[in-house]
């Protein structure tokens, strides 16, 4: 299949016209002007790799941490819809045996290729910046628990989220990162020095950086300080709830190229406002905020992938390069996702097709229309 497209994004620029041509499942060559044989579709628009969410709990009114193959898919076909070809599943903390219930259900599914991986964002969070996670499931880590989660999830584990100035946080980073997993500090009240040394123990990402952890600080850096004055990657929720404009664009240039655009996204995305779960804790949606009921705190978003990419653009004044590599080649780095992520040849034919103001035209999945 030979494609033209008015504007093609590959890794280092975008290609205006450009054209890819596809073989099965995997693109075999990109170029930039006019295609060198007559396309087989000329699409009038921008064609960007199919996005990669590295955080994501729910959508279209299910959620993960039911660890069932009926509402993951329910999930991964929102968010399809939506331009996201490749997700991992994250689970909320809750108690050990719903967690491993879980990972082990997620797990087969990842197997199955409908995710990439699953996330495990607790159960070793701060109690101090525990956002929308239940506190008495909250524990400390210790190598016993680790072990059992890591081996529930036969390998499908490929991220977690701890607190590093837990008792046993530094260790459980180590321990993490010897299994080959990615490990994000979040949910933290750490302070800089904790959490530089955590990141000398080998954790590479701030979970939705600025949220969820003590705050930046001109004598106590913090974590926000630690991960910005580091090669750390940084997650990042441009909804409009959880980042001003400004703090988005400032987390840009401080990171070129490791910055993450990620939804965080609760089951109410794509989906109606209402009343929801995640995990132990009633969510009231309104407005498409997400917030605990009678509490008022962020409760993940309602965020889909493409709307993320649109108000970086259009809100934040974010080139389009930038904001498309933070929505797929920065995260499948960071996952080790070798054949996703980009319009590059050899890799995985995951295309979204956006208009000129970014809305989702079609989306391609392993070389088939989905959209």
């Amino acid at each position: 299949m030979l494609i033209a497209a008015s504007r093609v994004v590959t890794p280092t620029r975008v290609l205006a016209p450009g054209w890819l041509r596809l073989s099965g499942s995997r693109i075999v060559e990109v170029g930039a002007g006019p295609p060198p044989d007559p396309p087989d579709i000329t699409l009038e628009g921008t064609v960007a790799p199919g996005f990669v969410d590295m955080h994501v709990h729910g959508g279209g009114g299910a959620s993960f941490d039911t660890g069932t193959a009926k509402a993951a898919d329910t999930v991964a076909r929102a968010h399809l819809a939506h331009g996201t070809t490749s997700m991992v599943a994250s689970l909320v903390t809750d108690t050990h045996d719903v967690m491993t219930g879980a990972i082990r259900e997620l797990s087969l599914l990842v197997a199955d290729g409908l995710l990439v991986g699953i996330h495990l964002e607790g159960p070793w969070l701060s109690p101090h910046r525990s956002g929308a996670h239940q506190p008495g499931s909250l524990s400390d880590p210790d190598p016993a628990a680790v072990e059992a989660l890591l081996t529930a999830g036969g390998g499908a584990v490929r991220m977690v989220t701890l607190a590093p100035e837990l008792p046993g946080g530094l260790a459980a980073v180590r321990q993490l990162v010897q299994a080959g997993v990615v490990v994000g500090i979040g949910h933290t009240d750490a302070t800089y020095d904790i959490a530089r040394r955590s990141l000398d123990a080998g954790a590479s990402v701030g979970t939705h950086l600025f949220n969820a952890m003590r705050p930046l600080h001109h004598r106590e850096p913090g974590p926000v300080g630690a991960l910005l004055d580091s090669e750390a990657d940084v997650e990042l929720i441009a909804d409009g709830v959880h980042l001003h404009p400004a703090v988005l664009r400032t987390a840009l240039r401080a990171k070129p190229g490791r910055s993450v655009l990620v939804t965080d996204a609760m089951a109410a995305a794509a989906a109606a406002d209402g009343d929801y779960r995640l995990g132990q804790m009633a969510v009231e949606v309104r407005g498409g905020v997400a917030r605990l009921a009678g509490q008022g705190a962020i409760a993940g978003s309602t965020l889909t992938m493409d709307a993320a990419v649109r108000f970086c653009v259009h809100e934040a004044g974010i080139d389009l390069l930038d904001v498309i590599t933070a929505a797929t080649t920065t995260p499948a780095r960071v996952l080790g996702l070798t054949e996703v992520g980009a319009l590059e040849p050899g890799r995985l034919a995951d295309l979204v097709v956006l208009d000129d103001e970014l809305h989702v035209l079609r989306v391609m999945r392993r070389g088939a229309w989905q959209v």
